[in-house]
């Protein structure tokens, strides 16, 4: 294991903190039911500062003269690695990661306060996890408790998850190039679909294929509960049941990512269970399409976060008017978000080492600046449910294109690549 980049990561983290103390824990093992345990998965702020994979483990950052990194891990187990394989230990940990310190996870609470004794400000995220917040009140109140000895407790609680969003936001090279092979499997994972895709099909088997083909290109796994939606399935934005059959004449929407080394791929593909496009469906089809090609294009250094947003819109609602699914002029829609009853979410969202990544969208009122290295999705929709209002030959209609994109310094750079026009996909479902 190299200790870069997370070396650099806590040297930047031990600079903000000043003569303060920070703690980032990983995240906890989950039972799935009796002796069973959900796939383990580490807490992202934990790996992005450490790099270390192991459940029951805690960083703990001192600033000031003598700055620090400790790390708190399980200890060595033999016995432990006949049934669950290998652990590193406390020493091995250290050494692999970098660390300055490294102790076994048990002695944590034992060594807490007097790491947190004379400490000008404690770097937590209270709210984020009761346990913890619990044990690091505990070492407060032990500190508080030996005033008369001489020690202080810190005076100042600061928000850890703030200070580390802002520097998740930018994403380093090392992050870009994980990124990029994600997006590659992704996309490769969605074209199968595609050329597996038949008629009388269940969602699941859709969803099978993804999974094949994420997991025979090395990725990690999903990124997230895959959305494999036909039909009117579609126009249930967090539809995961996957369980009905695909109709001939229908669309199927596709909304599926891979993790690799922890990072997030997030892709939406629409398309024709039979491999063709109806006149009806191409339509609605060619409006979201032209609406995300808008969207994309409006992302550039310097841009407003919600520049590339405002630009999907507006094409959205032209061609919500276009399809007699809203009356009005475009700008009153716009300002009344009388297309919301067709489209109801933002046009993306920052992806990273969580699908909805870390970072804010505005500082203060204003909205966040594009600067090179922040990715992104782009993902508009139209999603037509049902209604005595809606012309019948448009009901059930649900499409959704999303693609991840890098801001360069340039302008921008589309990761993901699975087909995406009418003719790429109609062509790739026609190969097969």
């Amino acid at each position: 294991m190299k200790h870069e980049p997370y070396s650099s990561r806590r040297q930047a983290l031990l600079r903000r903190i000043g003569d303060g103390i920070a703690v980032v824990p990983t995240a906890p093992e989950h039972i799935r039911n009796r002796d069973s345990h959900h796939p383990y998965r580490f807490d992202s702020y934990f790996w992005y500062l450490s790099g270390f994979p192991e459940p029951e483990a805690v960083a703990v950052f001192i600033g000031g003269q003598e700055p620090k990194s400790i790390l708190f891990c399980r200890e060595k187990n033999e016995e432990r690695e006949v049934w669950d394989g290998f652990r590193y230990g406390p020493e091995a940990a250290r050494e692999a990661c970098g660390f300055d310190e490294a102790y076994p996870f048990a002695e944590f609470e034992k060594r807490f306060p007097d790491l947190l004794a004379n400490r000008g400000s404690l770097w937590h995220t209270l709210g984020h996890d009761a346990a913890w917040d619990a044990k690091i009140v505990d070492g407060l109140n032990e500190v508080r408790a030996q005033v008369r000895a001489g020690k202080r407790a810190p005076t100042e609680i600061r928000d850890l998850h703030q200070e580390l969003d802002r520097m998740r936001l930018v994403k380093d090279a090392r992050e870009i190039g994980i990124m990029r092979h994600a997006a590659a499997i992704a996309s490769a994972g969605h074209a199968r679909a595609m050329r597996a895709c038949r008629p009388d099909m269940a969602e699941y088997e859709l969803e099978a294929e993804l999974s094949y083909e994420f997991r025979k290109r090395g990725a990690d796994g999903h990124a997230y509960a895959p959305i494999v939606a036909g039909g009117r399935n579609a126009c249930v934005l967090h539809y995961v049941e996957n369980d009905k059959l695909l109709a001939a004449n229908s669309l199927v929407l596709i909304d599926a990512g891979c993790e690799v080394g922890g990072y997030a791929s997030d892709i939406t593909r629409t398309f024709p269970v039979n491999g063709k496009f109806g006149a009806v469906q191409r339509d609605v089809y060619e409006i979201v399409l032209a609406a995300q090609q808008a969207a994309i294009d409006a992302i550039k250094p310097g841009a407003s976060f919600i520049a590339y947003h405002e630009a999907a819109l507006r094409v959205l609602a032209r061609g919500m008017l276009d399809l007699k699914l809203l009356e009005g002029n475009l700008d009153g829609l716009i300002e009344n978000e009388g297309y919301k009853r067709f489209y109801m979410h933002r046009t993306g969202h920052w992806l990273g080492l969580d699908v909805h990544d870390a970072g804010e969208y505005k500082s203060g009122d204003e909205w966040v600046t594009l600067v090179p290295g922040m990715t992104l999705t782009v993902e508009p929709g139209i999603y037509i449910r049902p209604g005595p209002d809606v012309p019948e030959h448009l009901h059930g209609i649900g499409v959704r294109i999303e693609d991840d994109v890098l801001v360069t310094e340039s302008g921008r750079e589309v990761y993901t690549t699975a087909p995406k026009t009418v003719a790429e996909i109609e062509d790739v479902m026609r190969d097969e």
